[in-house]
């Protein structure tokens, strides 16, 4: 059944054709049909300067409402919160990656997305919100292992699963050593289809900070101190950020090879990628690209690789 038909906001204007086309959040939202669900919304929601429904985005109550009547209302998620200062992430571009995602397994059933609990996937960095493994088993019927260095966003994200009777769809597992991504999770003789990681952006507070007023100005927001998207220091920043967590993840993978069908992360900044492509040629990878994503004016995509590869491929595949 197409999303669209299962409860998905309905296209009140022209498509937004940088989001997948599966992706059920191609049009403005349709803030009457949320509201239903979720009354709360409505306090948030005003006209703005161009005659449309809309909210301050800049706002992180009103961005929290929006998520939870999206997930209530296209995804079934009921009872949806998360912890003061936790990441709060946009949906529509967290379900254009699990979208990309089932096209790349695709490839390997001629071109039919597979779908149900025989999917394995491994979602690194998990988080309160939980939002991935929610949104993949709604769409897909995946089972899903959710992984997290932090014990309080792991009881929040149960709590999710619990509230919604997820607990043979969703696994959640506490990640011990937190220089660590794949060792202490894989369990002995585990197998997955894929995994998957929005990985920290930031190398460090100051620069997280940096980059936040950085917005709020392009914004007309100057002063402003709050994300809108909110998020704990080891969701936004980690040792050499982006690029050096990507790097680190995939060296790691190289001590799996088996372990997954295919690896992947999104890599916000393309300044990130020549220290990427120099890690996946280190580690060997047997075949590897990177599929671009946009969400408005945001680029970001997703590098992929796997050791189990195509002839002769034995490089980066780069697009960028």
């Amino acid at each position: 059944m197409n999303p669209t038909q299962r409860g998905a906001v309905k296209r009140t204007v022209a498509e937004k054709d940088n989001l997948h086309p599966r992706n059920p959040h191609r049009g403005r939202y349709d803030f009457s049909r949320l509201i239903v669900g979720t009354p709360e919304l409505a306090g948030f929601v005003a006209t703005n300067e161009y005659g449309d429904e809309s909210i301050d985005f800049a706002n992180p109550k009103a961005v929290k409402a929006l998520n939870r009547a999206l997930l209530q209302l296209v995804y079934g998620v009921s009872g949806w919160d998360i912890p003061p200062r936790y990441l709060c992430p946009p949906i529509p571009g967290r379900a254009d990656y699990l979208h990309y995602l089932a096209d790349l397994l695709a490839e390997d059933h001629g071109g039919a997305v597979p779908r149900g609990p025989a999917v394995r996937v491994l979602d690194i960095g998990t988080g309160a919100n939980c939002v991935y493994p929610l949104i993949g088993q709604h769409e897909y019927g995946w089972q899903f292992v959710g992984s997290d260095i932090d014990s309080v966003a792991l009881v929040n994200a149960q709590r999710i699963v619990d509230a919604n009777q997820l607990n043979d769809a969703i696994t959640l597992r506490l990640q011990p050593v937190h220089s660590a991504i794949f060792s202490g999770v894989f369990q002995p003789g585990e197998l997955f289809d894929l995994t998957m990681c929005n990985p920290p952006f930031h190398a460090s507070v100051a620069e997280a900070s940096a980059g936040t007023q950085r917005k709020w100005r392009n914004l007309g927001k100057a002063g402003k101190k709050a994300l809108n998207f909110g998020g704990q220091e080891a969701e936004l920043c980690c040792d050499g950020g982006e690029e050096g967590f990507v790097s680190r993840m995939v060296a790691e993978s190289a001590r799996y090879p088996d372990r997954s069908r295919w690896y992947t992360t999104l890599v916000s900044k393309s300044a990130s990628l020549p220290a990427v492509y120099a890690a996946l040629n280190k580690a060997c990878v047997q075949d590897s690209r990177v599929i671009a994503m946009s969400q408005g004016q945001k680029q970001s995509r997703i590098v992929v690789w796997s050791f189990r590869g195509m002839p002769n491929q034995k490089q980066v595949t780069r697009h960028e």
